[in-house]
């Protein structure tokens, strides 16, 4: 897997009309009374002339809106960028996320350009560390597997961000725009990971990948392959693998810094490729599933941000690989697996297999005993139904739940709380096994949390606290590209794991 180019990040104070740069971005925001410029680095004389032109050239100030013009002769830029920060209103600061998204838009939309100058209203530290996350986040794409005739026609991720921020000169910012291109490499490489085409990714593949972008980490990689796994009862994992001339993997990495204040396990769901088995899914249905190893890549990269950011806490990122194929050797609807610590699994549906690999990960996790369990898998098209393509589910014991929904609300990504009712159990009850991998049809999103919830293990006779994340939809963008969000692989769930860790660094202190 190639690694993409990182561009240069970089802050000044200075008069944003002396900032060389191909670009110079400034803000419009959307009120009642029509467009306004945000803070705008022009003269007041340009700024009142520009500003009386916003309606006549239809520019609204809306949120994802970018308009492109040609620079004045009083900016060092060769062209002037408008971006839409959404609705404003006096004395109301803009949100970080509002600062991201129209920072990720400018960028993601002027892509070509040498480098530009991002003058948004950013005047503090943490604001102006949003416009660079945003930028970052922006500044991608994905030309890997192109031929030379079509890559050089696809516009290359702007090479150079310049924020312009009156904090420029603070102490504070150099760490905080390093987290920010920690974030940046690690939802990037999320992205790469989920794009990468069943042909070229699949699960030794992915392994491999995994212990590649690690290397230069202090991070452990152990890889079990189809050998290992038989040998130790990982039934689920190698069941949803059988039809596959391509055998599973387990992989897990370990940080473990010295003096940790606590230790976290990360699962991840990572089906290379879900034809649904031999529960077949409809041709449109299997033409977004190269994505459903997102859960996997994303425990796997915030692991790796985490340790690169050297906090002081003991991550452990189990990646359930396997890739669920149609054959004369694939697991049929009514067979019986034995999971990893020994529960029998009737099989109802081949194609509610995620469920199936993630109870391996789970049990295994469990046995080290960690204080917090949490998994990220595009489990469900349930998650769907229920929160749409942009808002990712949580579920799970009420305190790491809670702790996560704010953890996401933070990092600026969308997810929702969403309950395990206890009537679904039952709908779960096999007459042949422990438990059947299929239940109740409505709400399909709760139950396969409610099967899932069954391999969470206990320390002491207590249930060990654990989250689900199901990130079906916002894993994969089959829409146009909005804000920072690329089309295909967006690194959603990255940060707020990522969050989610400093969080629990920071209540330990």
């Amino acid at each position: 897997m190639n690694k993409a180019s990182e561009p240069s990040l970089s802050a000044v104070s200075r008069d944003g009309r002396k900032v060389s740069a191909s670009a110079l971005v400034i803000g419009v925001g959307q009120t009642p009374d029509g467009p306004v410029l945000i803070e705008s680095p022009l003269s007041p004389k340009a700024s009142a002339a520009l500003a009386a032109s916003l309606p006549l050239l239809g520019i609204t100030g809306a949120a994802d809106e970018v308009r492109r013009l040609p620079g004045l002769p009083e900016a060092d830029a060769d062209m002037l960028v408008l971006t839409g920060l959404g609705k404003v209103s006096a004395g109301t600061a803009l949100t970080e996320e509002a600062l991201r998204r129209a920072a990720g838009s400018a960028v993601r939309q002027i892509a070509g350009t040498a480098s530009v100058a991002l003058a948004l209203p950013a005047g503090t530290v943490a604001d102006a560390a949003a416009v660079a996350e945003g930028a970052l986040f922006g500044a991608y794409s994905f030309t890997e597997h192109r031929s030379a005739a079509t890559a050089g026609k696809v516009p290359a991720p702007v090479p150079e961000i310049i924020v312009i921020t009156a904090a420029a000169d603070e102490k504070a910012l150099k760490p905080a725009f390093d987290r920010a291109r920690i974030l940046g490499r690690a939802v990037n490489a999320t992205r790469t990971l989920v794009n990468q085409p069943p042909s070229h990714l699949y699960p030794e593949t992915f392994a491999a990948a995994a212990k590649d972008l690690a290397k230069s980490l202090p991070v452990k990689v152990t890889v079990m392959d189809e050998k290992k796994l038989e040998r130790e009862g990982f039934g689920g994992i190698l069941g949803v693998g059988k039809g596959s001339a391509r055998p599973p993997r387990l992989v897990k990495l370990e940080y473990s810094p010295l003096r940790s204040k606590a230790k976290l396990a990360l699962v991840g769901k990572g089906i290379t490729f879900d034809s649904g088995g031999l529960s077949l899914k409809p041709a449109a249905g299997m033409q977004a599933m190269k994505s459903d190893m997102g859960g996997a890549a994303v425990v796997l990269n915030a692991l790796l941000a985490i340790a690169e950011l050297g906090l002081p806490v003991k991550v452990t990122s189990w990646l359930c690989i396997a890739e669920n194929m149609p054959s004369g050797t694939a697991q049929r609807p009514s067979d019986v697996m034995t999971t990893y610590g020994g529960r029998t699994v009737e099989v109802l549906n081949t194609d509610a297999e995620g469920r199936l690999v993630m109870a391996d990960g789970l049990v295994a996790a469990s046995e080290e005993s960690p204080d917090v369990i949490i998994d990220v898998a595009t489990l469900t098209g349930a998650q769907m139904i229920a929160l749409g393509n942009r808002v990712s589910a949580v579920m799970g014991e009420e305190g790491v739940r809670d702790a996560v929904k704010a953890a996401a609300d933070r990092a600026g990504e969308l997810f929702w709380t969403m309950p395990i009712p206890e009537e679904l159990r039952a709908s779960l009850d096999s007459q042949v096994a422990d438990i059947a991998n299929h239940g109740e049809r409505f709400g399909g999103m709760m139950t396969a949390a409610t099967f899932l919830q069954e391999f969470v293990g206990e320390v002491n006779g207590t249930k060990i606290p654990w989250a689900h994340l199901d990130i079906a939809g916002p894993a994969f963008n089959e829409g146009a590209p909005y804000g920072y969000t690329p089309k295909e692989g967006t690194g959603v769930a990255v940060r707020t794991l990522v969050a989610y860790a400093e969080d629990v660094v920071a209540r330990a202190s």
